[in-house]
């Protein structure tokens, strides 16, 4: 028999937002303020990881610590407030969000303040039994700590929940709570990554809908 609370969890940043070219920009942006290189969205997807800084470090060849992440963290956000209303939602958010029968809420690494009206402008809220996002002055920290606490406030079992999302850090969290999770191609990492990571890999969140519900049907068996 399936769970009795089969429940959805959506990321935002990249899944349900189609906001990669956005986010690419900005990135450049903090990367120019400290003499940095540019970095292509197909470089982006093959490097970007959490936490945040390591790949910052990378990417500028030298160690990046909490003061200067912080300060690029913020050149970073600014950049991308200025060009958020650029944004919309993947091609079949809404679609897919329609499909799925269950319980559904939402998860992000984005400022809870900012996230909450932003959700609210697209007309989603109702979809959703919960929206979080970061409630720190500083992100660029992994998952799996949000996503307990998500599931906390739900009081939803973790092992009775199935995450949409576009990273590798989606599905660690996903992990780290007794769930699984779905990977989604169109957002910030490469799909050969995604698909390297043995998690069931969708190229519209519409399939990912479908992938999420037969992982449900599996683990009831």
């Amino acid at each position: 028999m399936t769970p009795a609370r089969p429940h959805l969890v959506w990321d935002w940043n990249g899944t349900l937002l189609n906001d990669l070219s956005l986010v690419v920009a900005s990135t450049n942006v903090a990367f120019a303020s400290v003499g940095g290189p540019a970095v292509t969205p197909d470089e982006h997807r093959v490097r970007f990881r959490r936490p945040i800084a390591d790949y910052y470090a990378e990417v500028l060849g030298e160690a990046v610590d909490d003061e200067a992440f912080a300060r690029l963290d913020r050149i970073f956000h600014d950049a991308y407030r200025n060009g958020l209303t650029t944004c919309e939602l993947a091609a079949d958010a809404r679609t897919a969000m329609a499909a799925w029968p269950g319980s559904q809420s939402l998860l992000s690494m984005w400022f809870h303040e900012e996230l909450v009206p932003t959700v609210h402008t697209f007309g989603l809220t109702s979809h959703f039994t919960r929206v979080d996002g970061l409630r720190a002055a500083v992100g660029g920290d992994r998952k799996a700590e949000s996503l307990q606490a998500h599931l906390a406030e739900l009081g939803v079992n973790g092992g009775d929940v199935v995450l949409i999302g576009d990273s590798i850090d989606d599905a660690d969290a996903a992990l780290a709570v007794g769930g699984r999770a779905v990977l989604y191609t169109g957002g910030f990492t490469d799909p050969a990554r995604l698909r390297d990571s043995g998690h069931p890999v969708a190229d519209t969140l519409t399939e990912a809908v479908a992938l999420a519900g037969r992982e449900v049907s599996s683990a009831g068996r």
